[in-house]
């Protein structure tokens, strides 16, 4: 995990009235850092409306199915602190997932590993500074 996750791709304080939002500022944040292309986010939505990414613990994992407009493979982790209504559960962090080919497959495995131990997630849940999120998912 910790080669497709930098520290400049953890937002830890944001706000999002809808999952909607959510997803839409996981996926800028994926292109932001150049990770992926703007068409991405659109097909992350599009992935949401077919199918929640809600695995539970407060815990979303957003991905898009358009992987031609992935230009390398990324994490993303944004914390909202607030949480947001996810289909009636709330989220409270997002794991937004940019993967060329089948990648998602293996960063989608190693994160339910991580999310089996509700310490860990509850860590992620709760940080406040970046280094505990790296920490936690390397």
């Amino acid at each position: 995990m910790r080669e497709v996750l930098e520290a400049r791709a953890v937002l830890l304080n944001e706000h999002a009235a809808t999952r909607e939002e959510a997803v839409e500022r996981c996926g800028r944040l994926l292109v932001e850092i150049g990770a992926a292309a703007e068409p991405y986010i659109a097909s992350m939505l599009e992935r949401e409306r077919s199918i929640s990414t809600y695995v539970g613990e407060q815990v979303a994992i957003p991905h898009g199915l358009n992987r031609e407009a992935v230009l390398r493979d990324a994490v993303c982790v944004v914390r909202f602190p607030g949480g947001v209504d996810w289909e009636g559960e709330r989220v409270s962090l997002c794991v937004g997932i940019a993967a060329r080919g089948d990648g998602h497959v293996a960063l989608l495995a190693e994160l339910a590993e991580i999310l089996l131990y509700p310490e860990r997630a509850r860590a992620l849940r709760e940080a406040v500074d970046v280094e505990t999120v790296l920490k936690e998912l390397a």
